[in-house]
């Protein structure tokens, strides 16, 4: 549920984004004000639109459509559990059968420590060089940064981290 409202959210914000560009030729002093990192964990909506603004602004290279995001959630309750748990199984399977160049996957959640394990779960098994010119975007704490690239770096993705 949470990829797909964060999947929306992207959407929108491209679409946002090409509007905004015809108007910023047309009115160059208007500029959208940033959204800042939420302090509510379960506020899907305020996370979709702060790491959508973090998506648009590092998808260059991509080539794809869209970027496939996965908003890990936080909390330790049984259906956040459950819900990390469908994606680790999705996204596992997306590692075994690989990515085309091009495409970008985006990993992000209100809990940084949560999402570099996740990512680390999931990449634990990825074969070396099956994503080159695959870009692996991943969104959190300056802390996580290693974990996150040392399982991703072997893969050949083209890795992308950035602190919050």
């Amino acid at each position: 549920m949470y990829k797909y409202a964060l999947l929306a959210a992207l959407a929108i914000t491209g679409l946002a984004a090409c509007s905004q560009q015809e108007e910023a030729q047309q009115q160059p002093t208007e500029q959208a004000a940033a959204v800042t990192k939420p302090t509510d964990p379960n506020d899907s909506k305020a996370w979709n639109a702060y790491l959508g603004q973090i998506v648009q602004k590092n998808m260059q290279g991509m080539t794809a459509d869209r970027p496939f995001p996965y908003l890990v959630p936080a909390g330790d309750s049984d259906d956040a559990n459950a819900l990390r748990q469908r994606q680790l199984e999705q996204v596992q399977d997306t590692v075994a059968r690989g990515v085309l160049p091009g495409n970008m996957l985006v990993f992000a959640g209100p809990d940084s420590a949560k999402t570099a394990d996740f990512v680390t779960e999931a990449f634990k098994d990825a074969k070396p060089g099956a994503f080159k010119d695959v870009i692996v975007l991943v969104i959190g704490d300056a802390a996580d940064k290693d974990k996150v690239s040392g399982v991703l770096q072997p893969t050949g993705a083209t890795v992308r981290y950035v602190n919050w």
